[in-house]
C-alpha cells in the first residue's frame, strides 16, 4: 500500500533559486494509444500562488500535473519545474515537491505519529523526529498524535495527507482533487490551511471540482478535451467569456427553461435553487428573447454579475462535454 502524499526525498541544503516561476511549461502534448489527453498546454505558475487547475473527469488534468512534476514525460513540449528542466531533471523535482493524490491511502492499523514516522523512514529523511514534530504542529494534528488513523474522519486525514507532504519542506505542492469526498467545513479548514503556506512562499497546484474553491485560488486554469481553454484570475476568466446573464424567478421555471432553450440570443440556461441563470453572449438578443418568454406569466427577470459557475458551465458545454453539472 502507498501513502497518498508521495514523499520524494528530503530537500537539498542548496534550495531552489529564487524568483524561478515554480511551474513554467509550453505546449505540452500527450497520447496514450490513439487518444490525445494534453493538447497544447501551457501553464506559468509563481512562486507563492495558489493555483487552481480545473475540469471535467478525464479531461488531462492529472496527466498534465504529472508532466509538470517530472513524473511522466510529454511527448512534445518543454518547460521547468521550479528551474529544473521537466525532461531531463525530475530526480530534483522531486526533492522540491509534494504530491497529494485524491485516494486516501495511509496505514490505518497505525497513529498519525506512526504514519508520519514511517515515511519519513522509507525516505531516510535527517532530523527525522523533528520533521514529524514539525509536520504534526504545523497542521493542527499534535493533539490526535496517537490516534489511529482508521478512526479519523475524512477531513483530518486530509490534513495527515498534507502533514505528510510536507515532512520534507516542499517549495511546490501538487494536489489532486485532495477534498473530494471530505465535508464543507473540512474543506473550508483545509484551504485555510493551504493560504497559510502559499503566504510562507510555498506554491500549490490544486486540481479541483468545487467553485467555492476555485475562487478561493489566486489564479486558475480551465481544460477539456486535454485542450486549455482559459487562464488568469477567476475575474480575468468571467471577463474572457463577455457573457451576459439574467436570472429568472417565479413562474415555472422547467418548462420555460425548456421553451426559452432554442431562442436567439439564450446559449445557456442552469437552473441555481428557485431561480433559473440564463446566459449570451448577445446583449440585445438574450434580453429581447426573455422578455418575450416570461410575457403574461408571474415570472420576473433581473440582470446579474455572470459567476464563475455560469462561465465553467458555459465552457463545458461550449467544449462538447456531456456533463455540465460538475465542472
Amino acid at each position: 500500500m502507498t501513502a497518498s502524499a508521495v514523499i520524494t526525498g528530503a530537500r537539498s541544503d542548496a534550495g531552489v533559486a529564487a524568483g524561478t516561476p515554480a511551474i513554467d511549461v509550453h505546449d505540452l502534448h500527450k497520447r496514450f494509444g490513439d487518444k490525445e489527453v494534453v493538447n497544447g498546454l501551457s501553464i506559468v505558475v509563481q512562486r507563492g500562488e495558489i493555483f487552481g487547475f480545473l475540469g471535467p473527469n478525464g479531461s488531462g488534468k492529472t496527466t498534465s500535473i504529472r508532466m509538470m512534476c517530472g513524473l511522466l514525460t510529454p511527448d512534445a513540449g518543454s518547460g521547468t519545474c521550479l528551474g529544473f528542466d521537466i525532461r531531463t531533471g525530475a530526480d530534483e523535482i522531486k526533492r522540491h515537491v509534494g504530491y497529494m493524490t485524491q485516494r486516501f491511502s495511509f496505514w490505518e492499523d497505525l497513529t498519525i505519529r506512526e504514519n508520519l514516522d514511517f515515511i519519513a523512514r522509507v525516505f531516510e529523511m535527517p532530523d527525522r523526529k523533528e520533521a514529524v514534530r514539525a509536520a504534526l504542529d504545523g497542521l493542527g494534528l499534535a493533539a490526535r498524535a496517537n490516534q489511529l488513523t482508521g478512526e479519523l474522519s475524512g477531513g483530518w486525514k486530509q490534513r495527515l495527507a498534507l502533514a505528510a507532504c510536507m515532512l520534507h519542506r516542499p517549495d511546490l505542492l501538487l494536489l489532486d482533487e485532495p477534498t473530494a469526498g471530505v465535508d464543507p467545513n473540512a474543506r473550508r479548514e483545509f484551504w485555510e490551511e493551504l493560504h497559510k503556506l502559499a503566504a510562507q512562499g510555498i506554491s500549490v497546484l490544486v486540481s479541483t471540482h468545487y467553485m467555492d474553491e476555485a475562487e478561493r485560488c489566486h489564479k486558475l486554469a480551465y481544460i477539456a478535451n486535454g485542450r486549455l481553454l482559459a487562464q488568469g484570475t477567476a475575474a480575468d476568466i468571467i471577463a474572457q467569456q463577455k457573457l451576459f446573464t439574467w436570472q429568472i424567478t417565479g413562474g415555472d421555471l422547467a418548462a420555460l427553461s425548456a421553451r426559452i432553450g432554442t431562442m436567439p440570443g439564450v446559449e445557456e440556461t442552469a437552473a441555481f435553487g428557485g431561480a433559473l441563470h440564463v446566459t449570451g453572449s448577445d446583449a440585445v438578443a438574450l434580453e429581447t428573447s426573455l422578455r418575450a418568454a416570461i410575457a403574461g406569466s408571474s415570472a420576473r427577470m433581473q440582470r446579474i454579475d455572470t459567476s464563475l459557475e455560469d462561465v465553467f458551465i458555459h465552457m463545458m458545454r461550449k467544449s462538447g462535454v456531456g456533463d455540465a453539472a460538475t465542472p
